[in-house]
């Protein structure tokens, strides 16, 4: 199923009435290629691995749809033409690794339709969900922050020099490669600031053809990282045709439910919802701090209020692992009752 037209909303809202009323994401894919043993301690973070392990980045993509993901997102977040030239990687070759992104996404996709078609039941004997479904490759794209690396996406600051044209500078190609990739939407995660929102908004009617979705961070419940007012974000993202979806990630579980009272003020749109597991990141030690989270059980307890009271996508953000989303999965009285 595939977004790629002028009535993306329309298409969104089909896509959440086929799953039910509410779509799952993914959950963490960082945190879960490390838990198979990859080494992240690099610039390009989970981007590495489609220099270093592609196989094991479609595995990742095949368990989370296997526990029950209808979106799933490509290694593409911390994956910058700037950052893999910086690896002494060309402009072509830079560009073929967004793309690569893309294509591991689909071919996981497509594993995976294939079992469902070959098998005869929608659960296994081990609990993995085979059940014939739509669903969407999101192009994930990290903010300038995530590029730097410094864990200035957790901040926001970009300093005072920066500047509107700096930043569309700076994502426009990647952006432009990603709409062609053959990818259903483009997912802006963890946006930290306003003049990031606008960047990106004003990108996308630079002739995108795709739609996209912008997702916030939070730290307090009220405002985006940087300070800036949630709800004046999230009106530039409301404001923008091609935008979709607007919402949270990488955020404390126990914030959502107010930041999705102060979207629904501004905005109509789907309201979407990826928390960490409220785990403490330190930026500069570039590591989560151990036992500072909630436990999956506590994680999915929040989530059918977050659905009552807005949000139509949910899924997880760091630390969160295919079991998170299996719990998500059996949590929603939507899903739970399909997948029987």
């Amino acid at each position: 199923m595939g977004l790629n037209n002028e009535n993306g909303e329309t298409l969104m809202s089909d896509f959440l009435r086929k799953s039910g009323g509410v779509a799952i994401i993914d959950g963490g894919f960082a945190t879960e290629l490390e838990r198979h043993g990859a080494d992240l301690n690099d610039p390009l973070w989970s981007a590495k691995c489609l220099l270093t392990s592609t196989d094991l980045v479609r595995q990742v993509h095949l368990d989370y749809l296997e526990a029950g993901a209808d979106i799933i997102m490509t290694a593409s977040y911390q994956a910058t033409i700037q950052g893999f030239e910086a690896k002494g990687f060309s402009k072509e070759e830079s560009e073929a690794m967004l793309q690569k992104s893309v294509d591991i996404a689909c071919e996981a996709r497509n594993v995976y339709h294939e079992r469902c078609c070959n098998s005869e039941m929608n659960f296994t004997s081990d609990g993995k969900i085979l059940k014939n479904r739509p669903i969407l490759v999101a192009a994930s794209v990290g903010s300038y922050g995530a590029y730097l690396a410094d864990g200035s996406e957790y901040s926001g600051d970009y300093g005072d020099a920066m500047d509107l044209e700096f930043l569309k500078s700076f994502h426009r190609r990647r952006v432009q490669v990603l709409a062609e990739s053959g990818a259903d939407l483009i997912a802006f995660e963890t946006v930290p600031n306003k003049i990031e929102a606008q960047a990106y908004a004003e990108l996308l009617e630079e002739g995108i053809k795709i739609p996209a979705w912008f997702s916030f961070n939070s730290k307090d419940g009220v405002n985006v990282v940087s300070g800036d007012s949630l709800t004046e974000c999230a009106k530039i993202a409301d404001s923008c045709k091609k935008v979709i979806a607007v919402g949270i990630n990488c955020t404390p579980p126990r914030f959502i439910s107010c930041l999705i009272k102060s979207i629904k003020k501004v905005t109509a749109k789907p309201i979407l919802i990826y928390p960490n597991s409220g785990e403490t990141y330190d930026a500069e030690l570039k590591q989560w701090v151990q036992n500072t989270g909630v436990p999956d059980e506590d994680f999915v307890s929040y989530v059918n209020n977050w659905c009552e009271i807005g949000a139509s996508l949910v899924g997880g953000c760091c630390r969160t692992t295919p079991n998170t989303i299996k719990a998500i999965c059996r949590t929603l009285p939507s899903k739970s009752s399909s997948m029987a």
